[in-house]
């Protein structure tokens, strides 16, 4: 017996009867053969962490463009926070947690620079349209390695379904959901009150009297508020309280960190530079890296220009945009 089937078989003992199991996949677009010592959804979670749109979401927007203080999230450290959470939930309902781990890190593979700023622009000026969940299968299936990351099946709806109205089919899935909108709310909060956008007493009264007076206690409530919903049943739940309580603060983050606040105040710049950068490629393509120029004989323009763009970290977009908007200095 190989590795990989022991550890189908210890899921086949420990996991809920509602987990996904490995050896259950619907498996990948392309057939492979599998691997004697990973499980499915392990090798999954390897070729996300090796892929380079995973290492270039530390220097993507989270919420704070270009923070000076070296404590601020970024896009990679967002991730990394819903993974813990995500995996949290996992192994207390005894659900697969190399499934959740695995969506969880391939998430927001698709994510622009400069956080919703970039993708709003994207979205508004490209064609095709532009959301970023939709843009992290479109990573994993065609823009990374010659034939994609080939996936499986449970992976992809995962990162497909994290965001949005739809639902994933796996539990796994579903969890993941609930644990980017904790993480993000919550350490959203904790980097808001660190760049003195917000106060602690500035948060709804009623939502603190629920979650908890600070992220660690509002963190640690919801995981357990899930878990005792969730246990032994075939969705995941959260309590109406709980459900209402963060809804509301997560709107209060809209209104006051968000849209319009300081955090903000170099969004329009950040546009500016997506916008036309993206308007400049599309008029004059054969300023395309040469491999993405390739992809002209199979996308149309707008399509390969928007690949390029979103897959951009903050400071190669503003790299790319002093190179062919600024002039260079000459010395003599």
């Amino acid at each position: 017996m190989v590795i990989r089937e022991e550890y189908e078989l210890i899921e086949d003992k420990q996991l809920s009867p509602f987990a996904q199991r490995s050896s259950k996949t619907k498996g990948r677009s392309s057939l492979e053969d599998k691997c004697d010592i990973r499980t499915e959804f392990q090798r999954d979670r390897d070729r996300i962490i090796y892929s380079k749109a995973f290492r270039r979401l530390k220097h993507k927007t989270q919420v704070f463009i270009s923070p000076e203080g070296d404590h601020y999230r970024t896009r990679l450290t967002h991730t990394l926070e819903v993974t813990q959470i995500a995996r949290t939930i996992a192994r207390s309902l005894k659900l697969n947690e190399d499934l959740t781990e695995a969506i969880s890190l391939g998430h927001d593979l698709g994510h622009t620079p400069f956080g919703h700023s970039g993708e709003m622009v994207l979205n508004s000026i490209c064609p095709h349209g532009f959301k970023h969940n939709e843009q992290s299968l479109r990573v994993i299936d065609i823009l990374e390695r010659d034939k994609g990351l080939n996936l499986t099946w449970e992976v992809r709806d995962g990162i497909k379904c994290h965001t949005g109205n739809e639902i994933a089919k796996t539990l796994e899935g579903q969890i993941v959901k609930f644990a980017d909108r904790i993480a993000y709310i919550n350490h959203d909060i904790e980097d808001a009150i660190r760049g003195k956008v917000l106060q602690q007493d500035m948060l709804p009264k009623e939502c603190v009297k629920v979650l908890g007076e600070n992220s660690s206690k509002r963190i640690n409530n919801m995981i357990v508020n899930i878990i005792q919903n969730s246990m032994d049943k075939d969705s995941i739940l959260m309590s109406p309280d709980f459900q209402e309580a963060k809804n509301e603060l997560r709107d209060f983050m809209f209104k006051n960190v968000y849209v319009g606040s300081v955090v903000k105040k170099d969004e329009l710049k950040a546009q500016n530079i997506v916008r036309e950068l993206y308007n400049y490629l599309v008029k004059t393509p054969e300023f395309l890296p040469t491999e993405l120029s390739k992809s002209l004989e199979k996308y149309d323009v707008h399509r390969v220009v928007c690949d390029y763009v979103a897959g951009m970290t903050d400071r190669y977009a503003v790299k790319k945009f002093k190179d062919i908007f600024i002039p260079t200095s000459w010395s003599f």
